[in-house]
């Protein structure tokens, strides 16, 4: 599925916000892109939306604010994934977008520590 212009610049928008958490980039992925700092992807674009990564630690932040989870459709079944919509205010503002993207960094890194030891005790 190809990508768009508009699709592409959202995409850059969104990097060069999260720039402050570290030296983020986007990788194009099942049709929009993945978000990604030190290899661990924290973040998708669908749709020209912006979701951040969410466990037990911040996921009611986010449910407090009314945003919602990205969800897509296997088999004609909605399937949800541990992502949700940036605030709004969060997309106009550097300050905002740092702290809620390494809120979801920190997500990713605890879901990386989490892998790692379950692969050591299957050994």
């Amino acid at each position: 599925m190809p990508i768009n212009d508009e699709a592409k610049q959202y995409a850059a928008h969104v990097v060069d916000l999260l720039q402050a958490v570290g030296p983020v980039y986007s990788k194009r992925m099942f049709g929009g892109f993945g978000v990604f700092l030190d290899g661990l992807m924290f973040g998708l674009i669908a749709d020209n939306e912006l979701y951040l990564k969410v466990d037990d630690q911040n996921r009611e932040r986010f449910e407090m604010l009314g945003l919602q989870a990205f969800t897509y459709h296997k088999q004609g079944k909605p399937m949800q994934l541990g992502y949700y919509q940036a605030p709004e205010e969060a997309m106009e503002s550097m300050d905002l977008m740092t702290e809620w993207g390494a809120q979801a960094f920190e997500c990713a890194l605890r879901a990386a520590a989490g892998k790692r030891k379950k692969s050591r005790k299957a050994r």
